[in-house]
C-alpha cells in the first residue's frame, strides 16, 4: 500500500523530471518543474524554460483547462517565488487560481524569496508541505544556489587526462587523449555552463573554439582567456569566429578576481578546461565547487600536468572528494565529485 510519504516522493520526481527538461537554459534563474496532480492522475504539467518565460507553476497552470479542484495538489521542486521579477509573483498567481494544496521540494536560498512564498501561501489558507525530495532538487540548482547567495559562479572543474595524469601527449603530437563519446559528453556539460574558462598558453597551443557542438543549446558560453603577457593570436579562433563577441580577456587578473567579475555579469557557472595552470591555480585557491574528469585508457609521460598548482604540503591538507561517481564512455571513465565540506574527519 503506497503511504503519502511515498506518494509525494512519486509526484516529486516527476516534477524533477520536468525540471531537467531546461536544464542550462535557464540562467540566471533556477530550473523548476511542477505538476497538478488530482487524485492519483496528474492533470497538468509544466517547467520554466528560460529566464523571462513563465515560471513552473504558471505553465502548470496553464497546460490545465478549467478551474483548479479544490482537492488537487500541486508539486513544485522550488519554493514558488513571492515578489516581482522578470514575471509577477508565482504566489499571486496560485491564490488566485484557488490552489487549496502546494507540496514544495526544495526552499528557495535567494535571501529575497527564502521563505517568503510558504508563508504568503500559508497566510492565504493554502495547505503547503515542504521538504519532498529537498536534497535533489537542491542538487538540481546548486550553481544557481551558489550564486545567488554569493554572487560568485559554481565552478567546475573539468578536462580530459591520461591515466599519469596528463593532459597532452609528447611535443607536437596532437591527438585526443579521451575518444569521441567522452568528448560528446562534454559537450553536453558545456551547453549546461554560463561561461568557460582556459588560460593563454592553451589558446596559443590548441587554439581552442570553446563552442558547443553536437548538443542543442540556448546560447554559447562566455569563452573567457586568463593571460599574464596580453601576447594572445588575434587569428585564433576566440577572437575570429561568429562567436567572437562572447569572447572575454582578463590580463594580470588572479582566478577569484575573474570569478567575482563573472558573478557581477550573471555568470552562474563555469567551466574551467585548462590549461594545468589554471587548473592548479582553481585547486590552490579551493575555487572548484565540482570536479568532472575524462581519463582517457593511455599513459602519455607529456609534459603538461593536469592540476600544476603548488601543492598540498601534505595529505591532510590534500582536497578530498566526496559524492564520487564512476562512469564508463566509451573507452574513458568519467570521475565526477563534490570536494568534502571542511568537518572533521
Amino acid at each position: 500500500m503506497t503511504t503519502s510519504a511515498q506518494r509525494d516522493e512519486q509526484f516529486m520526481r516527476v516534477a524533477l523530471k520536468e525540471a531537467q527538461k531546461a536544464f542550462g537554459r535557464t540562467s540566471p534563474n533556477p530550473a523548476v518543474g511542477a505538476v497538478l496532480v488530482l487524485g492519483n492522475r496528474i492533470v497538468g504539467k509544466g517547467h520554466h524554460r528560460e529566464a523571462g518565460h513563465e515560471h513552473a507553476e504558471i505553465e502548470c497552470l496553464r497546460n490545465f483547462t478549467g478551474t483548479v479542484p479544490a482537492d488537487a495538489a500541486l508539486y513544485v521542486t522550488l519554493e514558488p517565488c513571492s515578489t516581482i521579477g522578470r514575471t509577477g509573483p508565482c504566489t499571486n498567481a496560485l491564490i488566485k487560481a484557488g490552489v487549496k494544496e502546494v507540496v514544495v521540494g526544495a526552499l528557495d536560498v535567494n535571501p529575497r524569496h527564502q521563505g517568503r512564498g510558504i508563508a504568503q501561501l500559508r497566510a492565504a489558507g493554502i495547505k503547503v508541505r515542504e521538504g519532498i525530495l529537498a536534497e535533489e532538487c537542491a542538487r538540481l540548482n546548486e550553481a544557481f544556489n551558489k550564486w545567488v547567495v554569493s554572487r560568485r559562479p559554481f565552478v567546475i572543474a573539468k578536462c580530459g587526462m591520461s591515466l599519469d595524469g596528463r593532459l597532452t601527449r609528447r611535443p607536437g603530437e596532437r591527438r585526443w587523449i579521451t575518444d569521441t563519446a567522452a568528448r560528446g559528453d562534454a559537450h553536453r556539460l558545456r551547453a549546461c555552463v554560463d561561461a568557460i574558462i582556459v588560460g593563454a598558453e592553451t589558446v596559443r597551443a590548441d587554439n581552442p573554439r570553446l563552442t558547443v557542438r553536437g548538443v542543442r543549446a540556448r546560447r554559447q558560453p562566455w569563452r573567457v582567456i586568463l593571460t599574464r603577457s596580453g601576447r594572445l593570436p588575434l587569428r585564433a579562433h576566440l577572437f575570429s569566429d561568429r562567436f567572437a563577441r562572447r569572447t572575454l580577456v582578463y590580463n594580470r587578473k588572479s582566478l577569484a578576481v575573474v570569478l567575482k567579475d563573472l558573478g557581477k555579469k550573471n555568470v552562474t557557472s563555469v567551466l574551467i578546461e585548462g590549461g594545468g595552470d589554471v587548473l592548479g591555480q582553481a585547486l590552490d585557491a579551493r575555487l572548484i565547487d565540482k570536479i568532472q574528469l575524462y581519463l582517457g585508457p593511455i599513459l602519455t609521460g607529456g609534459p603538461v600536468i593536469a592540476f600544476a598548482g603548488v601543492g598540498a604540503g601534505d595529505t591532510i591538507k590534500a582536497m578530498k572528494l566526496d559524492r564520487i561517481s564512476y562512469r564508463r564512455i566509451g573507452q574513458n571513465v568519467c570521475v565526477t565529485a563534490w570536494p568534502k565540506l571542511n568537518r572533521a574527519e
